[in-house]
């Protein structure tokens, strides 16, 4: 997506749209997503470069099935070296109360060649270059904006480096997700003036609702495990005309995380994929919004079980599609379909 490009011209404008959506969207992170909990020398960095290996095949699929996709990206892995980096860093940075969660003090390398942990110009031109891809932000240094010592201004100046890093790429940034789903309404007109049009919120379910990082207990992730293959939270679909908010900004609010492959839980596979087909075809009958999201590290390993669990959603939006005109599209032509075109 270009500069200037927040639009999308192949849905008909309506107000309140006759069709059904398949949203998907990607927090695109590697390291800087997990640092505060994963050492960049830990055993799960085999996930996180598995992750780089598996964007091909993702897009691969997505070219196959014609799915559009948004990719969330940090602002820190658009850099091609570390004195690029240097370059957009903040003159304001969050002055977090727990240190272990600001970046900037993070070890790194000298460009992607050295250290692709860190740095990932390559794989966002390689997205860019796919039909039909977005490239969001997932802020600059995967902000959170929940935590005790951010600040407005803070989050105000790591907005603005993830515009112009970004825009020394060729792209508009038009859509948002909020590392760990931190979302803070006080922020609201921030995005605007940035030229963000929409985020991604978070389902509905009590277990999903957005708070601190110390305060994920374990019945929330408990929880959430439950309802990948329950449906304890229900289907979670957004309608057309809860898309947009009266602070202007659109809410493409997340249906459903597509948990990996577990060899523990294979199993229960069967009925990780109803619940997500199940909520594809409620959308597709009902008229409404499945927004389904993960990380590309999720298929860090296992990759060969999770590109062929992906396929199998496809291939059921394929039918879908087919059968009730359901569409794919990125978060931000929800955002122009859901402003009539505006």
């Amino acid at each position: 997506m270009g500069l200037g490009d927040c639009g999308f011209s192949g849905v008909p404008k309506t107000r309140c749209p006759d069709l059904g959506a398949l949203v998907i969207s990607l927090d695109f992170e590697v390291h800087w997503g997990v640092r505060d909990e994963c050492p960049p020398d830990g055993s799960y960095c085999q996930n996180l470069l598995g992750g780089r290996r598996a964007i091909p095949q993702i897009l691969d699929l997505f070219e196959e099935f014609g799915v559009a996709a948004t990719w969330a990206t940090v602002g820190f892995l658009f850099a091609a070296s570390r004195q690029e980096l240097d370059s957009f860093f903040p003159a304001v940075r969050p002055d977090y109360e727990n240190p272990v969660l600001s970046p900037y003090q993070e070890p790194i390398g000298e460009s992607e060649g050295d250290d692709p942990l860190h740095f990932a110009p390559s794989l966002i031109e390689a997205i860019g270059e796919r039909p039909r891809q977005e490239i969001a932000t997932h802020t600059f240094s995967h902000y959170y904006c929940l935590e005790r010592g951010q600040t407005r201004d803070a989050f105000k100046a790591d907005l603005e480096s993830a515009v112009a890093i970004a825009r020394q790429r060729g792209l508009q940034l038009c859509s948002i997700v909020f590392p760990r789903n931190q979302f803070n309404p006080a922020y609201a007109d921030l995005l605007g003036e940035a030229g963000i049009v929409c985020y991604r919120g978070s389902e509905k379910g009590w277990m999903y609702r957005a708070c601190r990082t110390n305060e994920q207990r374990l019945h929330r992730r408990g929880a959430r495990l439950l309802d990948h293959y329950l449906g304890l939270s229900g289907q979670n679909l957004t309608r057309w005309d809860d898309v947009l908010e009266k602070n202007g900004l659109c809410n493409v609010a997340s249906s459903r995380f597509l948990r990996p492959y577990s060899p523990f839980l294979r199993h229960l596979d069967s009925l990780r994929l109803g619940r997500i087909v199940k909520g594809m075809q409620a959308a597709a009958i009902s008229r409404q919004i499945f927004h389904l999201w993960w990380h590309p590290h999720n298929f860090g390993s296992c990759t060969d079980e999770n590109i062929a669990f992906l396929r199998e959603i496809l291939e059921a939006f394929a039918r879908l599609r087919e059968g009730h005109g359901m569409r794919s599209l990125t978060m931000a032509e929800v955002a122009d379909v859901a402003r009539g075109g505006a």
